[in-house]
């Protein structure tokens, strides 16, 4: 095999290629936040407030209320770990109670952003008319976002990466064409789109399922930045 095989990189080389790809991919996606952000009107030193919100609020989890598990529904699963993504996540003890929570940079954070928008949207424009087509986007994308998502006993309420931002993306595009000069509008709808979607389809609309994970504490929006809450809004502006 050493005959048609080889490798065309040094050791050194390819551990080169490593610590860039260790220091370039912050800045990658730090370009993808900012080149989003700029897309919906925000300036980039905006655009890094809002980054180092969520950062920041990734570690903030505000309870809301607390539910009653049914915890024989643990009986049906026997095995101790559970596969996701190709990696096994080990399925812990069942609690009694599940403490449900928000987490700042994951939910609250997008969430406040969507808002704000909107509101801007109306008195910037005099008319309900982008408000309601990215009320629209986010029933549309709530929908998918309900079909794909999946309850993994002891990880989560888990949604595939992609669909809920190309889905919002579409809802951006093909929604602000229905607007005159609609091309300004589309970052804000796919942004809108995006994360109240996800936030309602994949995580308010399973909130009847949570009780049968067992968890002693369901965080909405837990993953912080790289939750599909805030992830899905900014890929998908970025894009539009």
């Amino acid at each position: 095999m050493d005959r048609y095989v080889s490798n065309p990189f040094t050791v050194i080389a390819l551990a080169l290629f490593a610590v860039l790809a260790v220091l370039l991919l912050p800045l990658v996606f730090l370009g993808i936040v900012g080149g989003a952000f700029a897309n919906l009107g925000f300036s980039w030193g905006t655009a890094f407030l809002i980054l180092f919100a969520t950062l920041a609020g990734s570690f903030v989890n505000i309870p809301i209320t607390t539910i009653r598990n049914r915890v024989q529904a643990y009986g049906d699963y026997e095995e101790e770990f559970v596969p996701f993504v190709e990696i096994l996540y080990r399925i812990p003890l069942p609690a009694e109670k599940t403490v449900l929570a928000v987490n700042v940079g994951g939910a609250l954070v997008p969430v406040l952003i969507s808002l704000y928008l909107l509101a801007k949207s109306v008195t910037m424009t005099g008319s309900f008319a982008t408000a309601g087509l990215a009320v629209t986007g986010v029933v549309l994308v709530g929908i998918m976002a309900h079909l794909t998502s999946k309850v993994v006993p002891g990880l989560g309420i888990v949604t595939p990466i992609f669909i809920p931002p190309l889905a919002a993306l579409a809802c951006g595009i093909f929604l602000s064409l229905l607007l005159r000069g609609g091309v300004m509008a589309a970052p804000v709808i796919a942004f809108t789109s995006g994360t109240l979607g996800v936030l309602v389809g994949a995580d308010l609309l399973n909130l009847d399922r949570i009780s049968d994970m067992g968890a002693p504490m369901v965080s909405i929006g837990g993953a912080g930045t790289f939750d599909g809450i805030f992830l899905a809004g900014v890929i998908a502006a970025f894009l539009a």
